[in-house]
């Protein structure tokens, strides 16, 4: 299939701990220039440790890599495929070097944040800058896809096959990472609110398709200081008010993750379902899209879809619900950086 005039993939993720003695230098990456206390940091590295002080997210992204290398195989498109992560090894520099040393010099970047919003876009271009600094790479960052029937896919899949095997009443909760009200308001543009309306979008998208009778939207994973306001309401305190109103049974539909992290396996997996045993109701959580085949092929169809449009040509866009197909090329004040403004990749 042809690519031209991309010359690689970069695969651009978060980046996660590996063993215990990692989790404190990550945690401290982070949260760079934003004066949390090392006490804090300590208490949410006890997360990680439950887990032997390691996050599963570099060995999903390994499982990802492994996939779209045989997706691309099959579908004979002729690329290599690299990985960097914004705070933990392989770091995005360290990717940069390699494609620049191997001769690379237009790339394609997918990463592995699906919503608009300052930190699961901007600051990834704003790290992919830094990261090609010096480099003779032009970097272009593949479109978002929270509506692409690749991502949406799986959900609706995964969800249909939880409410069928569940008791008549159960409740779907979608939930997704918190961020503060002011990153909410900027994202997509000044005063767009574009991840909380992405997100409901994609919410009523798979209600819809999966036939859930109830939903809502919950969020996890809140940091930062307590008096800044963050989305809410909190997944245990949703399940409180769940509870209240005589629900008995949830399915939680982790849509704001492309793999089972941390924030999954913690946030949901152990504390959520803390509460729900203690409220005695029932609780289930579906896969996230991880490696699924119709996710893989979808950064293939990006791929492709975005070479086409560099070409000068007008592929198909394709976009599920009320949003259109998201922009190649951010704007100016698409999801601006609070604190300073720096340079990015993939700006119009």
């Amino acid at each position: 299939m042809d690519v031209q005039p991309y010359e690689a993939l970069l695969l651009v993720s978060f980046g996660g701990p590996e063993h215990p003695d990692d989790v404190i230098p990550f945690l401290e990456n982070v949260t760079s220039g934003r004066g949390i206390p090392r006490e804090r940091l300590a208490e949410v590295g006890e997360h990680y440790q439950l887990f032997g002080g390691k996050s599963p997210i570099n060995d999903l992204n390994r499982e990802l890599l492994d996939a779209i290398h045989k997706d691309f195989a099959d579908r004979a498109i002729d690329l290599p495929v690299y990985w960097g992560n914004r705070n933990w090894d392989p770091y995005l520099r360290a990717a940069a070097r390699e494609m620049a040393a191997d001769g690379i010099t237009r790339a394609a970047s997918f990463v592995t944040s699906a919503y608009s919003s300052y930190s699961g876009c901007r600051q990834y271009r704003e790290d992919l800058y830094d990261a090609t600094t010096g480099l003779n790479i032009e970097l272009d960052r593949l479109r978002h896809y929270f509506n692409h029937p690749g991502f949406v896919g799986p959900f609706i899949e995964a969800t249909g096959a939880a409410l069928e095997a569940a008791p008549d009443g159960t409740h779907v909760v979608f939930v997704t990472h918190s961020i503060p009200h002011g990153m909410n308001n900027a994202s997509g543009g000044p005063d767009q609110q574009a991840y909380e309306r992405q997100h409901q979008s994609v919410a009523q998208l798979v209600a819809t398709e999966a036939g859930a009778e109830a939903w809502s939207l919950a969020y996890c994973s809140r940091s930062g200081s307590p008096h800044v306001p963050w989305l809410e309401p909190d997944i245990n305190d949703h399940l409180e008010m769940l509870a209240e109103d005589g629900v008995t049974s949830v399915i939680a539909v982790p849509i704001g993750f492309i793999s089972d992290h941390m924030e999954v396996i913690y946030d949901l997996d152990t504390e959520a379902m803390a509460t729900a045993k203690r409220l005695d109701m029932r609780f289930d959580r579906v896969d996230t899209p991880g490696a699924h085949p119709s996710f893989v092929t979808m950064i293939g169809d990006l791929l492709v879809e975005r070479a086409g449009a560099e070409r000068g040509e007008a592929p198909d866009r394709i976009a599920l619900g009320e949003f259109p197909a998201s922009h190649d090329r951010c704007p100016i004040d698409c999801c601006l950086n609070a604190r300073v403004s720096l340079p990015t990749i993939g700006g119009a």
